[in-house]
């Protein structure tokens, strides 16, 4: 009977039966705010692909019409010294050889200035002090680059003219232009070192620590060559954002074109001379309107190359630990 019992129990408490058995259903299920968010970030992403490639279009096309004025050639477009498109001179070198100027003035202020803050940043300073220092030196990039051109102008020329002399350094000059573009772009290549160095293992510098390293050789010997390639990616970044710089150039560095490689004459940049002769009264469709078009086709490869190598580097020679 016990035995009965126990077995009518197993049976009533464990039913096998189809109509008891319930199907879960593992399909994805359909989320209207998700699919939109999805939705709008694909189109963020097609949207700026296609600006490229429209820029890269007109850029192209309004070259061409350039190109194809019978006074213009390639090979003297980039080989002769002379640009005066009023007597059909378009030799880009003298505005080539003033925006490499200014730029390699602005990378010999910057990239020290802008490492010394990062590796103090990421290796000296408490949580509070970076909390405060770094949101501080960001502030130096939020100031209107109009601001920075004629700082440029009213107090670094006339500090340089009194150290050089008066003589030597003119009012407008390309050294005072790459000086303060250097203090524009030294808080973007101190950020981003500052991350680069920030993202290097603890287990790195507690190692260098126990073989007797002091702070500073760890920070020198052992956590920026770890994080060497994002230091020069965010130097070449920077290199890009100098050759982009448009208002300092065009208020302090001159507004002649002029082939020289003395940094205290006046000389004038790409991105300065599109911005002078593009207020001016240019009739559309002629060859100094076409010119601004293909000076900015020989800008947009030359900041295209640098992100390029930036990617590059990156890519290349980026360490991984585990």
């Amino acid at each position: 009977m016990a035995d009965q019992a126990r077995v009518g129990v197993v049976e009533r408490a464990v039913p096998l039966t189809d109509a008891n058995t319930r199907m879960i259903d593992l399909r994805k299920r359909p989320r209207i705010g998700e699919s939109l968010i999805q939705f709008t970030l694909l189109l963020c992403g097609v949207i700026s692909i296609f600006t490229t490639l429209g820029i890269v279009v007109v850029l192209g096309h309004e070259s061409l019409l350039f190109f194809a004025h019978p006074d213009v050639t390639l090979v003297e477009f980039v080989t002769k010294t002379v640009w005066q498109p009023a007597i059909e001179e378009f030799g880009i070198l003298p505005l080539v050889n003033a925006t490499l100027m200014t730029s390699l003035i602005a990378m010999l202020v910057a990239v020290p200035l802008g490492l010394g803050a990062a590796i103090y940043l990421a290796e000296y300073a408490s949580e509070r002090a970076r909390s405060i220092l770094k949101p501080l030196l960001e502030i130096l990039a939020g100031v209107p680059t109009v601001v920075y051109g004629y700082f440029a102008l009213t107090f670094v020329t006339p500090l340089l003219r009194n150290i050089f002399g008066k003589d030597v350094v003119q009012i407008y000059n390309v050294a005072a232009a790459g000086i303060v573009v250097g203090i524009l772009i030294m808080p973007l290549i101190a950020t981003m070192s500052e991350d680069a160095l920030s993202s290097v293992p603890s287990a790195l510098r507690q190692a260098s620590f126990g073989l007797g390293a002091t702070k500073f050789e760890t920070a020198i010997q052992v956590v920026f060559p770890a994080a060497l390639s994002g230091v020069i990616a965010a130097s070449i970044v920077g290199m890009s954002r100098a050759i982009g710089e448009t208002m300092v150039v065009a208020l302090a560095a001159g507004a002649s074109p002029n082939f020289t490689a003395n940094p205290f004459e006046p000389a004038e940049t790409m991105t300065g001379h599109i911005a002078r002769i593009s207020g001016g009264d240019l009739s559309y469709g002629s060859i100094d309107y076409d010119s601004i078009f293909a000076i900015g086709l020989v800008l947009f490869f030359i900041t295209l190359a640098l992100n390029i190598m930036s990617r590059w580097i990156v890519n290349h020679f980026r360490e991984v630990y585990d």
